[in-house]
């Protein structure tokens, strides 16, 4: 766990973001964006929900799609002075966690 501070403002982008479970059957459509210099992939899970992937959680077989880990696309609300506990990092994101206990991605740009 690594103590930031929040340098500008984020609003969470969904307020019912698509999550995944390892090994959970993937359908990707082929959208792809790159942010910041890393690629995501717009994916369908297997409720049917839709959203933003990192491209390192789709594992490719022949027998199709699966991701390869618990993942939640999940955004943290937070402003400027705020400080918060970051515990993972990908993609240009950090999975933080608020005083009050919310926690979600944060961009790593918005923090220091």
């Amino acid at each position: 766990m690594i103590r930031k501070t929040v340098t500008a403002d984020h609003e969470a982008s969904y307020p019912d973001p698509i999550s995944v479970k390892q090994g959970e059957v993937l359908k990707l459509t082929g959208e792809d964006y790159n942010w910041d210099g890393h690629v995501w992939l717009w994916a369908i899970n297997e409720q049917g929900k839709t959203g933003w992937i990192p491209d390192t959680l789709a594992s490719r077989t022949a027998d199709g799609c699966f991701a390869k880990k618990d993942y939640s696309a999940m955004e943290l609300t937070c402003v400027t002075g705020q400080v918060l506990e970051s515990f993972d990092t990908t993609h240009g994101w950090a999975w933080c966690r608020s005083e009050d206990g919310n926690e979600g991605w944060v961009p790593l740009k918005n923090l220091s």
